[in-house]
């Protein structure tokens, strides 16, 4: 886009050729001077925290617990920012690839496995969840880790 501009901007005019686009002309004359954005060299001296933060916690953090480890250390960046820098820039975190663990669900009172609730509608303990869409993929410390199947 800027080529374009800057090859018609003395037969038409910087403005009317940006209208025309769809483009913001302020945002073309930003990119014509190379001046760096607010937004950007913030999040350049965060990605350098969050760096830090992440290799002294063993690169184990998700982008949740990262965004309360800045939390902590008096960062004050939204956890969607943290996200969205930690996704760029090639650590999509443990949050991403979650899996549902049965007792966070049995804890929970939720759904069974195919939407409906059984859980407390008969009294008593929920039933376990058995068939369905879940499936046991492993057992941490005792728990039960579940998997959606396909």
């Amino acid at each position: 886009m800027s080529a374009y501009v800057d090859q018609h901007r003395d037969r038409f005019g910087v403005e009317p050729i940006c209208a025309t686009l769809g483009v913001s002309a302020s945002a073309y004359y930003q990119r014509a001077t190379g001046a760096r954005s607010a937004r950007v060299v913030e999040d350049e001296r965060l990605l350098a925290v969050i760096r830090e933060t992440h290799a002294e916690n063993y690169f184990a953090y998700g982008y949740r617990r990262m965004w309360k480890a800045l939390v902590r250390a008096g960062e004050l960046a939204s956890r969607c920012r943290v996200q969205r820098l930690m996704v760029a820039n090639g650590d999509p975190g443990r949050e991403a690839a979650r899996e549902a663990v049965a007792d966070d669900h049995a804890r929970s009172g939720g759904a069974a496995c195919d939407g409906s609730r059984q859980a407390g509608l008969h009294g008593g303990a929920p039933e376990p969840l058995v068939g369905g869409r879940f499936h046991v993929s492993a057992v941490l410390g005792g728990r039960r880790v579940l998997q959606l199947r396909d």
